[in-house]
């Protein structure tokens, strides 16, 4: 079984967990298949679990993060829109009862302040 949050709450914990231990395949596997993401300081969208390790291979060789800051979260059934200090993720609920993201729109802050001019 893919591993996920039992409340969007805990996959944005989890999403966080994954990103300060830089573990590749737990983070990806917070996604559902075919889901998309996209951070302000990067080109493209990632698509599907490769492309998302991917890109947070990319984002820890620039010494970037991410810290799950949920401000508002707003759930209609198994759709939930999370509204973060550094992103907007749409999560669903799966079959199984986990949830995990089907969009998630980054921005996190650069690693390098000067990437913010």
């Amino acid at each position: 079984m893919r591993p996920g949050g039992s409340t969007p709450e805990e996959l944005e914990t989890l999403f966080e967990d994954a990103f300060v231990v830089r573990d590749r395949e737990a983070l990806s596997g917070l996604f559902e298949d075919g889901a998309v993401l996209a951070a302000r300081h990067t080109d493209g969208v990632a698509r599907g679990s490769e492309a998302i390790a991917r890109f947070a291979t990319a984002t820890w060789e620039r010494e970037g993060t991410y810290v799950a800051v949920p401000y508002r979260i707003l759930q209609a059934r198994d759709t939930a829109l999370v509204v973060a200090r550094w992103g907007i993720n749409v999560v669903r609920r799966g079959s199984d009862g986990s949830w995990r993201y089907a969009i998630s729109l980054l921005d996190m802050p650069a690693a390098n302040p000067e990437e913010e001019r």
